[in-house]
């Protein structure tokens, strides 16, 4: 009693993510801030770098010391610093860092790289024109962030930013911002400067970052926890599997994965439960190469391809996918009605003849592997960023065959979900068609099937684009 007890406790916190720490803008965001304070006769930085997990994992595989990496980075940021006052460029000198990591998804680790940078002394009286620019970290997803906030003695004329931080300097991110992160790396202001030195900014000791460090549960956190369990036993491993069936489950309704396209394809092809599982089986082995794949890139090939930049691209094929199936089942479809059978048809499971003279029913092409394919790639294509998580501290805590096994039953919980839909989506379409009514619209259901595939389809290739563009 007292093991199933235990059991069951072990279970209920492996499927409930409250506990659980990720990066509250997403695994792969790499967020910076700036703090432009002219104080006294000089101009301050203060410069804070946030890493989510899957570019910390990357960063950590090139530290020696991590005094050696905080100076280096330091340095390499302050070269990619633009900020001129008076018309004249002054250099950024870095004066002190501090860099800490604290805890994520998965036992994965995020990073905090805290720098303050220093101009030479300015010799004009004002009032000073200023500009600011950060040029850092180009292309990569995250939130961005410049204030202007003086200092001893400075008087700010106007600015094109506010003085405080909307995020507390990227340790509590507004939650109805994150979808849609502010994306400011450039400052202007007019200021008269103050007499001799003033105050430089203040850092975070590591102490003080660990109790105030922004974390939240995500939808797919109690999946990530399972890596960082300490005792495997095999009772564990066997309920970890049962959880991550689950949540691949849990994820797959989740928006995303083609619910909808499947269950489309299904009724406009009249297809059968075989096709769902067949479905179900293409979506298992997708997403778990895909998942291999984007993990394999982000180990060996993140110096040349970084791994967000792939999901837009993953998008564009999935919509793409579906608007090849959806117009292979309309063109079929028409093709059936200019030989004058009805839209809606009759479905023969099994090949055979009418009459002497026979003939066949035919399927299209989309019926066929091609187009069972395509949905399948479709459906599973994009990896979950969760299960790259797991599949990375797997990898760190020298635990691979166990994190192989996770995703694997992550992917098939995912897809299992997926059969679920299409199983229902069959079982309706032949209940419809034992009924007596035939009426104009239940004729045309696998007609208007194929042209919600296809609308569907071109609806994710408009969302797919600009994120290219």
């Amino acid at each position: 009693m007292k093991r199933l007890v235990a059991l069951l406790v072990l279970v209920a916190s492996l499927v409930a993510p409250a506990a659980a720490m990720a990066h509250p803008l997403g695994n792969f965001t790499v967020n910076r801030y700036s703090r432009v304070q002219p104080s006294g006769d000089r101009v301050y930085v203060l410069y804070v770098l946030d890493m989510a997990e899957i570019p910390t994992f990357r960063e950590r595989q090139k530290i020696d010391g991590k005094a050696e990496y905080a100076d280096a980075t330091a340095a390499r940021i302050a070269r990619r610093l633009e900020l001129t006052v008076a018309g004249l460029r002054l250099p950024l000198v870095p004066i002190r860092r501090a860099i800490a990591f604290p805890p994520g998804a998965g036992g994965l680790q995020t990073m905090r790289l805290q720098v303050v940078l220093r101009s030479p002394r300015i010799e004009d009286e004002g009032p000073l024109d200023l500009r600011y620019r950060d040029t850092n970290f180009a292309g990569r997803i995250g939130w961005r962030e410049v204030v202007v906030r003086p200092a001893g003695g400075v008087s700010i004329r106007s600015a094109s930013v506010p003085r405080e931080s909307i995020s507390e300097e990227l340790l509590a991110y507004p939650k109805d911002l994150l979808e849609s992160p502010p994306d400011v790396s450039s400052a202007i202001a007019r200021f008269v400067p103050g007499a001799g030195d003033g105050p430089a900014p203040v850092l975070l000791s590591e102490k003080e970052l660990r109790s105030r460090v922004a974390v939240r549960a995500t939808s797919d956190s109690g999946f990530a926890k399972l890596i960082a369990e300490e005792n495997l036993s095999a009772g564990f491993i066997l309920v970890s599997l049962l959880v991550a069936l689950f949540w691949g489950a849990a994820h797959a309704f989740s928006p995303g994965h083609g619910k909808a396209i499947v269950a489309g394809y299904l009724v406009g092809t009249r297809g059968r439960p075989r096709d769902a599982f067949v479905l179900g089986l293409i979506v298992t082995v997708t997403h778990t190469a895909g998942v291999f794949a984007l993990g394999g890139i982000t180990l060996l090939l993140s110096e040349f391809i970084v791994p967000e930049q792939l999901y837009p691209w993953l998008n564009l094929v999935s919509a793409l996918l579906v608007v090849g199936v959806g117009l292979a089942i309309l063109r079929w479809r028409i093709r059936v009605w200019r030989r004058g059978e009805p839209l809606g048809g009759h479905h023969h499971e099994h090949g055979h003849a009418h009459g002497p003279g026979g003939h066949h029913h035919h399927h299209g092409p989309a019926e066929g592997r091609a187009g069972l394919l395509g949905v399948g790639i479709s459906a599973g294509i994009i990896p979950c960023p969760t299960a790259l998580v797991v599949l990375l501290a797997a990898i760190s805590l020298q635990r691979v065959g166990y994190g192989l096994v996770l995703i694997v039953a992550f992917s098939i919980g995912l897809a299992a979900a997926v059969t679920s839909i299409g199983l229902i989506a069959v079982t309706a379409r032949r209940a419809f068609s034992r009924m007596s009514f035939d009426g104009p619209v239940i004729r045309a259901l696998p007609a208007v099937s194929a042209i919600a595939v296809l609308g569907l389809g071109l609806a994710m290739t408009l969302r797919a684009l600009p994120a290219l563009l």
